[in-house]
C-alpha cells in the first residue's frame, strides 16, 4: 500500500476524514452564519424574475406568460420557452445580468414561456399525451396566432427540452428551429443520476405515484442534491460565510437558494412514464416512444436542432444529448458544449458572455422571412411555369461579391454546420475565405475575432479539414 507522511495510505479511511473534516467545518460555519442576520434578511427578500411579463394564455394551471420586447426591431419568428416541470421557471430569469430570457429580449426575439405551475392532487393522472400534445400544442397555436406565423421557434429546457422534442416529433410543420437545454435524450449508460433512476431493479415509480400521488418535489430535491452532497450541504455555506462582505454574492446565493427551496412536485403519470418510458426503456431515442397511440417518429424532426450542453453537468451529462443529433431527420444539427454545469447554463457568467449570443446568433441566422423561391405567372401563350424573378435576373457569377471574395468561397464556409451568414463575415473580416484557410485556422484566434466559443471553433476547424 502506498505510504504517505511515513504512515500506510487508506483510501476508505481518508475519505471519512474528508467528510468528517467537511461536517466540522459546516458546523462552524452555521455558527459563523448567525453573526450575520443582516445579510440572511437579505437573501430572503432578493427579487427574481423581474424581466416584465404579461400572461396571455392558461390552461389547468398552465400560464403562457409574453414578455414586454427591449428592442425596437424584433425578429418575425418568435422564441417559445418550454420550462421543464420540476421547479420553477425563473432560474431562466433570475436577475438582470444573468438571465436566458433578458439575452433573447435583446437579440430581437418576442418571446414566451410556459410556466406549468404546480400540479394539485387532481392532476396525478395526467399524461405526456397531456402535456405535449395538448398543453404544448395549445401554446404554440396560441403564439403562432398572435405572431401571424405558421411555425414558431423552441427552446426546451432539461424536461421540457424532453418535452419539445416530442412535439417536434409529432408537429413538426410548426417547428421552424428547435433548440435543447440540457435535455435527457439518450439514456444507455451515458452517466448521470436519472440514469440511476432508470434501474428497475432498484427503483419504481409506480410504486411512488401510487402512494403519494404526484412525484414529491423534496425527494426529487434531495435525490439531485445527494448526487454531490458535501457540495451541495457544505461548501456552499463555507463560501457564504467567507463572502458575508459582498452584497452582491450574498444577493445571489439568497436568489440560488430560493429557486432550490421552491420544488415543484411532477404529475404522477407523466413522471412514471418518464421514469420507464425514457430511462429505463430509452424509448424516444430508440424510435419507439408513444404518446397516446400516436408515434414519436423522431425522423420526422426535419427541422435545424441546436444541443446546448454542459461539460460537467452530471444531471444530464453531454452523451445523453449529443448522440440525439444522429439518429434524427434533421440535416442540419449543431452542439454547443460549455464548460459549465446543469445550473451553469443558465446563470453562470461564462454561458451569458459566450453561450447565449452564439446561441441568439443561431437562431437569428434561421429565422429570416422565407423567400418567394418561385413565382409562377402566365406566360404569353398561356403556359404556365414561368419564373418571374429568375426570367428578370442575370446569372450571377463567381466573381460578384461586394467584398471582393468569389461566391464558392463563402459558400464553402456556409456549407460547415454552425456557420451561417454573419460568422461567414466575420471569418473573411479575419482573412478566412475558404475552407482550406479555416482548416489551418488557430482556434484561439477565430475564437477572439468571432465571438464564438472556442470548442466551437474548434468543430469548425475539424469539419473544414473532414
Amino acid at each position: 500500500m502506498a505510504e504517505r507522511s511515513g504512515r500506510a495510505f487508506n483510501p476508505f479511511t481518508a475519505t471519512l476524514d474528508a467528510q468528517r473534516r467537511s461536517f466540522e467545518a459546516a458546523a462552524d460555519t452555521v455558527e459563523k452564519v448567525e453573526m450575520g442576520p443582516e445579510q440572511l434578511a437579505e437573501m430572503a427578500s432578493v427579487d427574481v424574475g423581474q424581466t416584465p411579463s404579461d400572461v396571455v394564455y392558461t390552461e389547468n394551471k398552465l400560464e403562457l406568460l409574453h414578455y414586454e420586447p427591449l428592442t425596437d426591431e424584433q425578429h418575425d419568428v418568435p422564441i417559445l420557452v418550454i420550462y421543464a416541470l420540476i421547479n420553477k421557471p425563473f432560474i431562466l430569469d433570475l436577475q438582470p445580468d444573468r438571465s436566458v430570457i433578458r439575452r433573447l429580449l435583446e437579440a430581437g426575439f418576442d418571446v414566451y414561456m410556459i410556466d406549468w405551475n404546480e400540479p394539485s392532487r387532481l392532476d396525478q393522472h395526467l399524461t405526456l399525451e397531456d402535456y405535449v400534445d395538448r398543453y404544448i400544442e395549445n401554446c404554440v397555436d396560441e403564439v403562432c396566432e398572435r405572431s401571424g406565423q405558421d411555425s414558431i421557434n423552441i427552446l426546451g429546457y432539461c424536461m421540457g427540452g424532453t418535452m419539445s422534442v416530442m412535439y417536434a416529433a409529432l408537429h413538426p410543420e410548426k417547428v421552424r428551429n428547435l433548440g435543447l437545454m440540457a435535455a435527457g435524450l439518450c439514456f444507455d449508460d451515458t452517466g448521470g443520476v436519472l440514469e440511476l433512476w432508470g434501474d428497475d431493479e432498484y427503483f419504481s415509480p409506480d410504486g411512488l405515484t401510487e402512494t403519494y400521488g404526484n412525484a414529491p418535489a423534496e425527494m426529487l430535491d434531495v435525490g439531485f442534491a445527494l448526487m454531490d452532497p458535501v457540495a451541495n450541504y457544505v461548501s456552499k455555506y463555507v463560501r457564504l460565510y467567507d463572502n458575508l462582505d459582498d452584497d452582491d454574492f450574498v444577493e445571489n446565493f439568497g436568489r440560488m437558494e430560493r429557486w432550490l427551496s421552491e420544488g415543484i412536485d411532477v404529475a404522477g403519470e407523466t413522471f412514471a412514464q418518464f421514469v420507464t418510458d425514457i430511462y429505463q426503456d430509452n424509448k424516444l431515442y430508440n424510435n419507439e416512444l408513444y404518446v397516446g397511440d400516436k408515434h414519436v417518429d423522431i425522423e420526422q424532426i426535419d427541422m435545424p436542432v441546436l444541443q446546448i450542453t454542459g461539460e460537467y453537468d452530471h444531471l444530464i451529462p453531454s452523451e445523453t444529448s449529443k448522440p440525439f443529433n444522429e439518429v434524427i431527420g434533421s440535416d442540419d444539427t449543431s452542439v454547443i458544449e460549455a464548460p459549465t454545469g446543469h445550473i451553469g447554463l443558465s446563470v453562470s457568467g461564462s454561458s451569458h458572455e459566450n453561450v447565449w449570443p452564439e446561441v441568439c446568433e443561431w437562431y437569428a441566422e434561421r429565422s429570416e422571412p422565407a423567400e418567394d423561391v418561385e413565382v409562377e405567372v402566365d406566360g404569353a401563350d398561356g403556359s404556365e411555369g414561368s419564373d418571374a424573378a429568375e426570367a428578370e435576373q442575370p446569372p450571377a457569377t463567381a466573381d460578384e461579391d461586394e467584398d471582393g471574395i468569389e461566391a464558392d468561397d463563402a459558400d464553402e464556409l456556409v456549407s460547415v454546420d454552425g456557420i451561417g451568414g454573419t460568422y461567414a463575415d466575420r471569418l473573411r473580416e479575419t482573412g478566412i475565405d475558404s475552407l482550406a484557410d479555416l482548416a489551418t485556422a488557430d482556434p484561439e484566434t477565430v475564437a477572439d475575432a468571432t465571438g464564438a466559443a472556442e470548442a466551437t471553433v474548434e468543430d469548425w476547424i475539424d469539419q473544414a479539414a473532414d
